[in-house]
């Protein structure tokens, strides 16, 4: 798992594992098969890992249909070339949490669709999206939580962050809820990293040049609202 986190800065840690590249299926990297991964409880969490280029249109379904299974969602994708990116999460299992860090480099056109519903009472999905806009870039997301109706006492975060790399880059979100139960707490959000004047002036009276505050401040933003 080294090759993960060399390239794509992905933490592992003890877990069963599922790992997508370039959306394909890696069984060299992975401990549990491509599908019916939910058939069971396992004693460690459930790491599933979707990293490298896409393009077209990619679909991830999570379905959590097992009981008190801890889950962890790590996405860090790129594209070139106009893409679609739909992740669609339903946990129907009682006790069972999912936590999601997602981070998008868009240099095209990129649309990002999320769906999080809950399908039982104590249930936990809770993502985190991180786009960065290169120059001409245009990125759309939306996120859409739904607690049906016996749902009680769910957690439900949904929070997106942009950072737009060139002032021709475009990032438009849309985080929405529908909730028909009560919740432990439901929470959306949406912002946009904002290059603080003072500290990149700063930064370069330090002796850091323009590529190094560049670097510096991208690092900022990848660590920022690290609250998951």
């Amino acid at each position: 798992m080294s090759y993960i986190w060399n390239k794509f800065n992905i933490k592992t840690f003890p877990a069963e594992t599922i790992v997508y590249c370039d959306g394909n299926y890696q069984p060299q990297f992975s401990t549990l098969p491509e599908t019916d991964i939910f058939t069971k409880r396992y004693d460690l969490p459930i790491h599933i890992i979707y990293v490298g280029k896409i393009e077209k249109e990619n679909t991830l379904n999570i379905n959590i249909n097992i009981e008190n299974q801890p889950v962890f969602l790590s996405v860090n994708i790129e594209n070139n070339f106009p893409a679609f990116f739909n992740i669609f999460i339903k946990n129907t299992g009682k006790n069972s949490e999912i936590r999601g860090h997602i981070m998008c480099k868009n240099s095209s056109d990129l649309s990002l669709k999320i769906i999080a519903e809950h399908d039982a009472p104590d249930t936990g999905i809770l993502l985190q999206t991180k786009i960065m806009g290169n120059k001409n870039s245009f990125s759309r997301a939306s996120g859409t939580a739904i607690i049906n109706p016996n749902c009680k006492n769910s957690r439900s975060d949904i929070r997106f962050a942009g950072h737009l790399l060139d002032k021709s880059a475009k990032i438009r979100f849309l985080p929405s809820q529908r909730i028909l139960s009560v919740p432990e707490f439901a929470d959306h959000s949406a912002y946009l990293f904002n290059i603080n004047e003072n500290i990149e002036n700063y930064l370069r009276n330090a002796g850091l040049s323009g590529v190094e505050v560049k670097d510096a401040m991208i690092e900022a933003f990848i660590k920022d609202f690290d609250l998951f």
